[in-house]
């Protein structure tokens, strides 16, 4: 390369194909998504062992139950304006590390105020994990695979959900619930170093906090392995701008309207998704079925979603990005209308969780996908993490909403059939965030 010759970082990524480190930065990603997802979902696996040991009624559980996701909402809304800041690396290092000590600390809780705080704690680094992770791979990954490869990357969230079972399933008969802990606290400890050692922090970063060419150069090298003449100069396609706080950027220069509208879709998503996830298993057992074909049929849901993710992503690449999302939780709206219409005993239960699973999903693994292409470099990991962070209030929702709603006697088929009006509220306004982006006064030029 010419000593006079400016590179542009975005342009550098997209015109090369992957490199092998890049495809290590999507596997230590992978990994980083997956022990989230391990450490998020292990509390209802060792629920019933604990609330047995300690002699606890379930409603008085609920907090200890809860105490991860408001965690989780917390620490999102704090990584991000962080990892804008002090660089995305670091915030991830904390955050694995955070959630990797605060979960090894839950095998030590003797009451349940101390597993509510510790859950509480190990959320606040979770919550950080996910949008970052997000973050730094959509900035090192070509444009024309990016959706794709993002959405394999959300998948190590439900294989690391599903995980849970299977090390709750070996290690509760032999070291009881605690160790299941301590296996959760121990992976993403030993983690840590590895991340260390081989995570690199984002170019797109270095150069809007302007750090040396050097640094930059020696970033992308490594990423590439290609070499950078000494006098490198580096650019990005994005405007420069008046530098504002991280949060407000995600309002100012016609983003607000955006904004809004990701904030809307991921907190629809997350109600049904987190609704009809928690309650399911309970209304089949109740309705005369086994707890284990009970267990299966709720499992189609997350099988469903993972494949409807990889399929949504590939869609993305190829064509209207919002136009994939809007018309996927259109379909998922449908096929939840469905399954409110049958019957829990009905031959075509398992088909409709699937389907219903691979649109509703596949749609809120995409809006992970699409979120970063909505913002430019500086406020990229605000606008990822305060989108999930807003999101979670639609989970938590969701979970509280659907146990009313069934405990004032409404009917199976009423909950879910009314689960189908937040799902066209999401897929209206991600296509609203398609007219909005029109009208953003300085553009991402595509993330």
């Amino acid at each position: 390369m010419n000593s006079a010759d400016a590179v542009d970082i975005k342009g550098f990524i997209d015109a090369r194909k992957m490199s092998g480190f890049q495809w290590l930065v999507l596997a230590l990603c992978f990994l980083i998504v997956t022990l989230d997802g391990l450490d998020t979902a292990v509390m209802g696996f060792v629920a019933p062992v604990v609330m047995k040991e300690w002699g606890i009624a379930r409603a008085a559980f609920g907090p200890v139950m809860s105490a991860a996701m408001v965690g989780l909402a917390i620490g999102a809304l704090v990584a991000g304006p962080s990892a804008d800041r002090i660089g995305r690396k670091k915030v991830l290092l904390g955050s694995v590390a955070c959630f990797g000590v605060f979960s090894l600390l839950c095998a030590f809780a003797n009451t349940p105020g101390q597993l509510v705080a510790l859950r509480f704690l190990t959320g606040l680094g979770l919550g950080a994990a996910m949008p970052n992770s997000t973050t730094l791979l959509s900035e090192y990954v070509p444009s024309k695979s990016r959706s794709l490869l993002l959405t394999i990357m959300f998948t190590g969230f439900n294989f690391g959900s599903g995980a849970g079972g299977f090390v709750a399933a070996v290690l509760i008969p032999h070291f009881g619930w605690r160790g299941v802990f301590v296996c959760g606290g121990v992976l993403p400890i030993l983690f840590v170093p590895v991340l260390l050692g081989l995570l690199p922090e984002s170019a797109r970063f270095l150069l809007v906090r302007r750090f040396s060419a050097e640094r930059i150069a020696a970033t992308l090298s490594r990423v590439s392995g290609h070499r950078f003449a000494a006098d490198t100069r580096f650019t990005s396609p994005e405007p420069a701008v008046a530098a504002k706080a991280p949060v407000r950027m995600l309002f100012a220069d016609g983003y607000a309207m955006s904004t809004l509208m990701l904030w809307v879709t991921y907190f629809m998503g997350l109600l049904i998704i987190y609704l009809l996830t928690g309650w399911l298993p309970t209304l089949i057992k109740d309705a005369g079925l086994p707890v284990e074909r009970a267990a299966a049929i709720t499992g189609m849901f997350q099988l469903g979603g993972t494949v409807g993710a990889i399929v949504v992503g590939f869609a993305m690449d190829r064509l209207d990005r919002n136009a994939v999302i809007g018309a996927a939780y259109l379909l998922g709206g449908v096929f939840i209308f469905a399954l409110g219409m049958g019957t829990l005993k009905s031959g075509m239960l398992t088909v409709l969780v699937a389907c219903a699973g691979f649109f509703m999903s596949g749609a809120q693994t995409g809006l992970n996908a699409l979120a970063p292409t909505c913002y430019p470099t500086r406020a990229r990991a605000t606008g990822v993490s305060w989108m999930l962070g807003f999101g979670r209030l639609g989970g938590i929702l969701g979970s509280f909403v659907g146990g009313v709603l069934l405990s004032l006697g409404f009917s199976f088929s009423t909950v879910f059939s009314v689960l189908a009006v937040p799902a066209l509220v999401a897929a209206a306004a991600i296509l609203l965030n398609r007219l909005a982006l029109r009208f953003i006064t300085v553009p991402v030029a595509d993330a």
